[in-house]
């Protein structure tokens, strides 16, 4: 395969060609004519190079862009690498991880049950099928995706727009994104990679970034689409859905909390200080910033470790984890968000023997609250955790009525022997997805962001009763 003006590495840094409008320089005028004459060619490139391509095909393409990724001597992760804890502020170390943790879902195998889960036959995509009830019924059904995908993206972590750019590719979608200000390396390199691996394929993806207000340049892009995708707050949604034209479809993600639940139960045995580990892997993987991180944990009182204590031992975890996995420097603007937190519970701590607080020397690389006061508490983020006692889900529950239907993730500890009945008891709350402590940042491909199917949510149906 002969690809043209290949990536190429000097003095240890990447120059990326300039293929994407997002790779033009920073002073680049950009026009609403120029984005819609780029969805345009975004179309025809699809009509010509993605519409007939098989799911097999795409898959094998997919895997190798992974695989590629999860090698050291990628010149793309060298690149992200030694870019990304300037641009995005993650350390080095965290920003590996949390690139291993997504590309290592990324197989053909996981990529195949994705979409034989969801469409219930892995060739849907590619023509009429039945599974065997449906030929039971003598029905066959195929789906197609949006000709042309606009993706909003959001700037916390970099995992969830490279997913969608996946999902889009699988339903055979010429893709827009729009990066968000300052976080469109990621990204760009993805997209870079996957113009190495088939450059047909990448002919299909754009992205850009510019700076959120510019309504006549997103409008250009609206016009274009035949769906359009966001994650962001609710009052983003809110303007993006109104602006976004009626015979266009919006799939809209916004604001989502999580928390850990431990019951006394899981506290009482000898695997206590494994807890704490994969509590505090919670905390700092993508620094905390996803919609799928703990803002606190909910500890049982009365099992051999005390909340107080838990929240401790959670602090001596994450200390020892800052040395070998350090959080990053964070924008002024955020430090002095934390260090005014601090402040706040260092005074109540002074007055109030229900409050504790632990917290890095010389840096605000992370902090432990303990608070006797179970009501839900908003983290600041950046490895900021609350611990909180309860006795009881029911008052876990109670004390978070505020979040509720707004909560993504709920890690949870507990034995065996009761797990099933809180499982049931969250999901009935309206709880959308529930893991293992120490996997709440490492969902499975397959999961169900918000409870809505991930392919699901983009394709169209057709029914053929035979």
């Amino acid at each position: 395969m002969t690809i043209p003006n290949p990536p190429r590495l000097r003095r240890n840094v990447m120059e990326l060609p300039n293929y994407f409008v997002a790779d033009l320089p920073p002073d680049a005028v950009l026009s609403p004519a120029l984005l819609s004459e780029a969805c345009q060619t975004l179309k025809r490139n699809r009509a010509q190079y993605l519409a007939q391509r098989s799911t097999e095909e795409l898959i094998r393409v997919i895997d190798a862009v992974a695989q590629q990724w999860r090698t050291l001597d990628s010149p793309f992760r060298k690149a992200a690498l030694e870019r990304g804890p300037g641009e995005l502020h993650f350390s080095r170390i965290t920003l590996g991880r949390g690139l291993d943790i997504f590309f290592e879902q990324l197989t053909g195998e996981n990529l195949e049950t994705l979409v034989a889960a969801e469409l219930g036959h892995l060739h849907r995509l590619d023509g009429f099928v039945a599974t065997t009830l449906e030929q039971g019924l003598e029905r066959a059904a195929l789906v197609r995706g949006p000709e042309l995908l606009v993706h909003i993206a959001a700037g916390n972590i970099p995992s969830s727009i490279m997913l969608s750019m996946v999902l889009g590719l699988l339903v055979r979608s010429s893709q827009f994104v729009k990066c968000a200000s300052g976080a469109s390396l990621l990204p760009r390199l993805f997209a870079h990679s996957i113009r190495e691996v088939e450059p047909k394929l990448g002919t299909c993806l754009e992205l850009a970034e510019w700076r959120g207000g510019s309504a006549d340049l997103e409008s250009a892009i609206f016009n274009e689409a035949d769906l359009v995708t966001a994650t962001g707050s609710d009052e983003t949604l809110m303007d993006i859905r109104q602006r976004v034209p009626k015979a266009v479809r919006f799939v809209g993600h916004g604001h989502r909390v999580s928390f850990g639940y431990i019951t006394r139960d899981a506290l009482s045995g000898f695997g206590v200080q494994r807890l704490i580990e994969r509590a505090v892997t919670d905390v700092v993987t993508w620094n905390q910033l996803g919609c799928l991180s703990p803002h606190l944990f909910y500890i049982e009182t009365g099992g051999r470790v005390s909340p107080e204590q838990f929240a401790e031992m959670l602090a001596t975890e994450l200390a020892k984890r800052e040395e070998a996995e350090p959080r990053g420097l964070v924008p002024p603007e955020t430090a002095g968000m934390i260090a005014s937190r601090r402040a706040f519970y260092e005074v109540r701590a002074a007055h109030s023997p229900d409050t504790r607080q632990w917290q890095s020397e010389g840096s605000t690389a992370w902090t432990v609250v303990y608070e006797g006061d179970p009501q839900f508490q908003f983290s600041c983020l950046n490895r900021f955790i609350y611990v909180k006692g309860i006795s009881n889900l029911g008052q876990a529950l109670h004390a978070s009525e505020m979040i509720r239907g707004q909560v993504s993730t709920v890690g949870l500890a507990a034995e065996e022997t009761n797990a099933r009945t809180i499982a049931l008891e969250l999901a009935q709350w309206g709880v959308t997805r529930i893991c293992p402590i120490g996997q709440m940042q490492n969902p499975p491909l397959t999961w169900r962001h918000d409870g809505r199917p991930t392919l699901g949510d983009l394709v169209t149906w057709t029914d053929w009763e035979t």
